[in-house]
């Protein structure tokens, strides 16, 4: 097996193996070499190829969040790793494991004019979980008078002896540093960046590895809530009459069925649950802003709760965040491994467990269910909302709206559905999904930078087919994602293009203007077949319910390619549909 010839690159290669970091995703470069070297001469990594550095950040992001474990991006200095900045916010607010392994110059040849030489040093600042900036491997025949860097004395009679007792310092330093680094992206769940220096040569291999890394103690997660906290939490609990759960972004089956049942046995519960919660109960109460949103002041004092228990991430819904900080509860528990977010400024505990570990110690420490019409009252609204949403479906003409109820209609069983940010998440929220269809969704910093290589991602890491459903700005600013050699055959594509953001239609400002469409709704003429025809995408279009109908009926059927369709929507009268909706469904 070759190796490269660089201590540190070897260091850095092996410990990513010690630590079980498969899948490698490298975007072509000179300085990193090394490390390309080493990864992808060892067959125990998966390496992928991404030339776009954003794209290639976000297609690993989109394996770290089907895998659940941490993926290694590599990259060459300088402007390079700025372009993993996307990628790293969003890793840092979702929760999701990512590493960077960005090579850097020397430091005497950074900031002396040579091209690709940024201050690389804790360039991610607080969006990560820990900065290792290692030090440079030394060389016998090089003297540095930099400060960080010890020298080596070519006049004392043991310069051989004291040269290898400064690497071996190095040597533990950078395999310390790398650990630290690896551990706490996966005790923590988020993303770490690992700063490797390389000096020229950069090419060379050996046969044998030189290094021989200390033998490192992995680390588990550890839970634990004393049993004093849990009972002054059951006090009040017990007291409340009015529960609300709420649950943002969650992995699929992470709650047991047991605890989703007892849950939805309790009268005095209500469980609001967001399309990225993946979570399902016949009592549960999706679709929030249908029912939120024609609500009156009366009729949010009665919606509002004594107790607010939230899980998961980041939660997409406007209208309950508004509806929460205007009718604060008296309590508001959060539980998560990570961090607690005040979304509704009146956070007063976080209990550090997963949130099936917290529901498996304390519901069955719940001695009663109190008597209450809480649930029930709201379950008659949401049949009500319910039947009102089927009602006025029947007297829309083609429209978003439309669109996105037979697209998502036909999503096969068992599929996975990646969703774009902005309005094609929203617009998903407002229509009842199948149990069996797993829904994710970038909303750590709800961008729509990435939508579509974290789709990628997530499609080469599964086994079921992934469906990516997208509004137009969305796919044409990422669309470097589909320069992308491990796309699989079974991934499609839906781009609603209704010509521009339609979403800043719906919000406060002048429409039918040139300074609106040109500066916010930013108008174009653009489709998406020549990028088709350019990354080998089998291509169909629709243009009305019509059209749509008879390419759904193929679209999800085998194919030797994977498919993209586009949907031509009108530009102008979307916002009105939206807005009158709420109305309609009083």
């Amino acid at each position: 097996m070759k190796h490269s010839k660089i201590p540190l690159s070897q260091t850095v290669v092996t410990l990513c193996k010690t630590h079980n970091i498969k899948h490698i995703v490298i975007s072509p470069g000179s300085r990193n070499a090394p490390l390309t070297i080493g990864f992808t001469h060892d067959d125990f990594f998966n390496c992928y190829s991404i030339v776009d550095e954003r794209c290639a950040a976000f297609f690993a992001l989109g394996i770290a969040q089907q895998i659940e474990a941490p993926v290694a991006i590599v990259c060459t200095s300088g402007s390079a790793l700025l372009n993993y900045y996307p990628a790293i916010a969003e890793a840092y607010y979702s929760n999701i494991p990512l590493v960077v392994l960005s090579a850097d110059r020397p430091k005497h040849l950074v900031d002396v004019g040579d091209g690709q030489t940024i201050k690389q040093k804790n360039v991610y600042g607080e969006h990560v979980l820990y900065s290792a900036n290692l030090k440079l491997d030394l060389k016998e025949s090089e003297k540095t008078d930099n400060e960080n860097e010890l020298p080596i004395f070519k006049n004392l009679e043991n310069k051989l002896e004291r040269f290898l007792g400064l690497q071996k310092d190095i040597q533990s330093y950078n395999e310390s540093e790398i650990h630290d680094a690896l551990s706490l992206a996966h005790l923590k769940s988020g993303p770490v960046h690992i700063n490797c220096p390389f000096d020229e040569p950069l090419y060379e291999t050996v046969d044998e590895l030189s290094i021989t890394p200390k033998p490192f103690k992995i680390q588990n997660r550890t839970e634990s809530i004393d049993d004093f906290e849990i009972k002054n939490l059951l006090d009040v609990w017990h007291s409340a009459k009015r529960k609300m759960i709420l649950v943002g972004v969650l992995q699929p089956n992470s709650i047991e069925e047991r605890w989703i049942q007892e849950i939805a046995d309790d009268d005095s519960i209500l469980v609001f649950t967001e399309t990225t919660s993946n979570l399902h109960h016949p009592d549960f109460l999706p679709g929030i802003d249908k029912i939120i949103a024609p609500l009156n002041s009366e009729e949010f004092m009665t919606l509002q709760p004594e107790i607010l228990l939230t899980f998961g991430g980041l939660v997409v819904s406007k209208k309950i965040k508004a509806f929460l900080r205007s009718y604060r509860p008296e309590h508001h528990w959060h539980v998560s491994l990570t961090r607690a977010n005040d979304t509704f400024f009146c956070l007063d505990k976080h209990i550090k467990l997963h949130p099936n570990t917290f529901l498996s110690v304390f519901l069955p420490q719940v001695t009663h269910h109190t008597k209450s019409s809480y649930k029930s009252k709201w379950i008659e609204v949401r049949q009500k909302r319910r039947k009102m949403h089927e009602l006025y479906l029947k007297t829309l003409p083609f429209s978003d709206f439309t669109v996105f109820n037979s697209v998502l209609k036909s999503l096969p069983k068992q599929t996975q559905l990646q969703v774009g940010n902005s309005s094609a998440i929203r617009y998903t929220q407002l229509f009842q999904l199948r149990k069996d269809t797993k829904v994710f969704c970038n909303r750590g910093t709800s961008g729509i930078d990435g939508s579509t290589s974290t789709a990628i991602g997530a499609s080469v890491a599964v086994k079921e087919q992934t469906t990516f459903v997208t509004g137009d700005l969305s796919f044409f600013y990422d669309s470097n994602a589909l320069w992308n050699n491990y796309i699989p055959n079974n991934f499609r594509i839906i781009v609603i293009n209704n010509e521009g953001g339609g979403i800043f239609r719906i919000l406060p400002g002048h429409k039918n203007t040139d300074n609106f469409d040109r500066f916010f709704e930013t108008k174009h003429k653009l489709n998406a077949k020549q990028l088709c025809d350019m990354y080998d995408f089998d291509y169909a279009k629709a243009t009305d319910e019509v059209s749509l109908q008879k390419e759904l009926e193929v679209f999800h059927n085998p194919s030797k390619h994977p498919k993209l369709l586009e949907v031509f929507t009108p530009s102008t009268i979307n916002d009105e549909i939206l807005l009158e909706y709420f109305e309609f469904v009083k």
